[in-house]
């Protein structure tokens, strides 16, 4: 079984079924601890549970900030993907940030066998995104790949089967709905909840101007009906692009968004607009850009004219940005693509060292050790 095991979303691979389960990596417990709903049942809570209730998520920044939840929710969710083979204990491959330490490294272990796995062997993200996008790994060339999930962005140099760099910043998607949320406070003293910021942020969200109509590379052919189909706090075409006459999409420009006025407490709409949200999300994207900058300045020159000619692989949820790799390439001067399904790079990656354990094993967490290091811009 091979575990995505994600701030946002925990997607679970098994062997011989593909990716059996894509759940919120969400909890719901009572007072007495209690777990009321896993996933997507738990998510639909958040902002209106009623007391004695708690919505929660265990996992912070990419690491586990709650052991009890943790296992609780891991538990379910590997007894929902395997239903049929109630008492096996199965070999797991989980994903974990490149940053973390020695002892959110051991949570996650013992998180995973408390929950009933057999066997846990641990692959750093960067290199399960990197596997997961097709990028040569094992092959003597540098190859660079930035997974921007909900907690954490990876980057990372790949070569001959291990991570020759990386950086983990704790800035990624949380990071961007925060400051979507602070802006629409701030200037328009309306609070809103995270899941309202993520449906802004979907809508016109973006990190650079880009030319109308949307490219093809800045969205998923599904982000617009999945942004409809979860959006409380606008309509279905708040969401999606319209179409002109002509029946060809034009990128929405503002958005339509209802929460509390900051002053009366009373509910309020409000027309945001895609201008004020870029600039919302400079300080995120910029850090983002910064981590990608200190990677390659400490990359190998050898391996730099391999990424020159390759460019970077952008991966995760955060890659569908709007205008993300058109920034990225104007700041670095290297090409930037987004993977194919940016969003199933890792669990993909992960499927790969499942079925192919004994010769992808040498690239799980503990055969090859490096220096590690966390950065907080």
């Amino acid at each position: 079984m091979g575990i995505d095991l994600g701030t946002a979303n925990t997607l679970v691979y098994a062997r011989g079924k593909g990716v059996v389960l894509n759940e919120p990596s969400v909890v719901a417990v009572n007072v007495t601890g209690e777990v009321i709903a896993v996933g997507s049942d738990a998510k639909r809570t958040i902002g209106r549970t009623p007391s004695g209730i708690t919505a929660m998520r265990p996992l912070r920044e990419g690491v586990i900030a709650d052991f009890t939840a943790a296992e609780q929710m891991l538990r379910a969710l590997m007894k929902k993907a395997l239903p049929s083979r109630r008492f096996a204990r199965p070999r797991v491959v989980i994903c974990v940030p490149s940053g973390i330490t020695g002892v959110e490294r051991r949570a996650v272990i013992d998180s995973a066998r408390s929950a009933g796995a057999r066997e846990v062997h641990l692959i750093e993200e960067p290199m399960a995104a990197a596997i997961g996008a097709g990028l040569p790994v094992d092959e003597p060339v540098g190859c660079m790949v930035v997974d921007i999930g909900g907690g954490t962005t990876e980057v990372a140099v790949v070569s001959m089967g291990g991570l020759v760099t990386a950086q983990s910043v704790r800035i990624a998607g949380d990071a961007l709905d925060a400051a979507i949320a602070a802006h629409v406070k701030k200037k328009h003293a309306l609070a809103i909840g995270e899941r309202t910021a993520e449906d802004i942020k979907m809508a016109i969200g973006s990190a650079a101007r880009v030319p109308a109509p949307r490219a093809a590379s800045d969205s998923s052919p599904d982000s617009s009906a999945d942004a409809a189909s979860d959006a409380p706090s606008g309509t279905a075409s708040d969401v999606a692009s319209d179409t002109d006459e002509g029946g060809a999409p034009q990128r929405r420009t503002s958005f339509t968004v209802r929460g509390r006025d900051h002053i009366s407490g009373l509910p309020r709409i409000q027309e945001i607009t895609e201008e004020e949200i870029r600039e919302a999300l400079t300080e995120p994207v910029d850090a983002i850009i910064r981590a990608v900058h200190h990677t390659l300045d400490a990359c190998p020159p050898e391996l730099s004219g391999d990424i020159i000619e390759r460019g970077i692989a952008l991966t995760g949820g955060g890659a569908l940005l709007r205008g993300l790799d058109l920034r990225l390439q104007q700041e670095m001067g290297v090409p930037v693509t987004v993977a194919d399904q940016p969003l199933d790079c890792v669990v993909n990656g992960t499927a790969k060292c499942v079925d192919e354990f004994a010769s992808l094993h040498g690239m799980l967490t503990g055969a090859k050790e490096r220096p590690r290091r966390t950065v907080r811009l």
